[in-house]
């Protein structure tokens, strides 16, 4: 009976947490333990803090990871059914909102955050990185050495859900995807194998990698691209709603332009609040050189009225530390994307369209709706084209023109 099929599916991921335990020790922690309910609440949405899995483990480096998926891939006899495995998710930072992106319900959670180191190779070239890793230590190794590397563009966002999906970072015109400057992954295969991906080793599994999110397996390390960078000049510009045609505009303007500054990057917020009453623009700014208000990005600083600026020339740690403040834990969150065409009278349409759709739940306490923009110029999708030296699995076609990332938020 169904009964009977959830009763056995029920204890057998008992069985299999018991069985992590006996493999894995003190690294495997049980609802109503302290370490259990440290992990639940740092996940960044609530609907993730309140799944609850049977068990999570914690590995703390790749040999942990393959004993776990050892256990977990294993057939086990119930009756007569065989329950093939266990259900089990993979957790990085825990950034993504929806409940069971990276958390599950009786099933098993792989807690990757103890695997978090990060060591720049002696030639300053590559950079190696725990998939546990938030970007806030990476750029802290990094800065403090005159080195960069493409990442996260907030501190808290983690490294593995990034990467494995493909990631823009402040550096994509320069460099493409995060996934563009992967040069080796080392990752745990259903098996319980650990395993290089590379241009050499295993190439078709690279490939698929990048972009590829985890449906190959456990990524346990990034190895990436690391190159010279200084300060940059960057941060927020906040102007009124009444500004929006001449923020579209420039908007439109830099992602088209045929010559593409590649040292600039920026993100375009329209947001509402209940608390004030109104929508707001902020604009994140950045230009990757030690040059202040370069011209390419004079469109959008010119702009006026401001109601707050904190342009300034900083570095990486503290540029993604600003935006953190933006993305607070523990309230329901949710998001989704498109991507549309580079065309302004187009993107004013979809901003008009979401504040039609915002009034009718406009004086929600605490709401916080957005609806950001974000520029796909041509010159990213060509870094992992398919006749570039190490094209990605994303399917991008950079003779398509410039686009637009649209992320649309609550």
């Amino acid at each position: 009976s169904p009964y009977e099929v959830n009763w056995l599916y029920a204890k057998e991921k008992l069985l299999q947490c018991h069985q992590l335990e006996a493999v894995l020790g003190k690294a495997v922690f049980f609802p109503e333990q302290a370490a259990y309910n440290l992990s639940l609440s740092t996940y960044w949405s609530q609907q993730q803090q309140n799944v609850t899995p049977s068990c999570i483990v914690s590995p703390q480096n790749t040999q942990d990871v393959s004993k776990a998926i050892r256990v977990l891939s294993q057939y086990q006899e119930a009756g007569k059914s065989i329950i093939a495995g266990c259900k089990f998710a993979i957790r990085g930072a825990g950034h993504t909102p929806w409940a069971g992106s990276a958390n599950i319900d009786n099933g098993v959670t792989i807690d990757m955050t103890s695997i978090s180191s990060v060591n720049l190779n002696h030639a300053k070239t590559v950079v190696s990185i725990g998939a546990g890793a938030r970007w806030s230590a990476v750029y802290q190794v990094l800065d403090a050495v005159g080195v960069g590397v493409a990442g996260g563009r907030i501190a808290d966002v983690g490294v593995g859900g990034l990467v494995t999906g493909g990631g823009l970072s402040y550096f994509a015109p320069r460099y493409g995807f995060v996934c563009d400057q992967v040069v080796n992954h080392e990752i745990v295969l259903a098996n319980g194998t650990a395993v290089n991906a590379n241009a050499t080793t295993n190439p078709d599994l690279w490939f698929a990698l990048k972009g590829g999110s985890n449906n190959f397996g456990v990524v346990t390390r990034f190895d990436l691209k690391a190159f010279p960078q200084g300060k940059l000049w960057a941060g927020s510009i906040y102007s009124t709603i009444d500004t929006l045609p001449a923020q579209i505009q420039a908007f439109v303007d830099l992602n088209k332009a045929s010559n593409h500054d590649s040292n600039a990057s920026m993100i375009n917020t329209y947001a509402y609040s209940s608390q004030i009453g109104s929508w707001t623009v902020a604009n994140l700014l950045v230009y990757t050189k030690r040059e202040v208000n370069p011209k390419v990005l004079r469109a959008f600083t010119e702009i006026k009225p401001q109601l707050a600026n904190t342009m300034r020339l900083t570095n990486l740690s503290d540029l993604t530390s600003e935006q953190v403040k933006n993305a607070p834990y523990g309230l329901r969150q949710l998001f989704l994307t498109r991507t549309y065409g580079n065309n302004p009278i187009f993107l004013n349409q979809v901003f008009q369209l979401a504040n039609t759709t915002l009034q009718s739940f406009a004086n929600a306490s605490g709401l916080v709706y957005s609806l950001v923009y974000q520029p796909l110029p041509s010159v990213i999708a060509s870094h992992g084209a398919a006749n570039a030296g190490s094209p990605n699995a994303l399917g991008l076609d950079p003779d398509a023109g410039a686009q637009v990332l649209a992320l649309q938020s609550i």
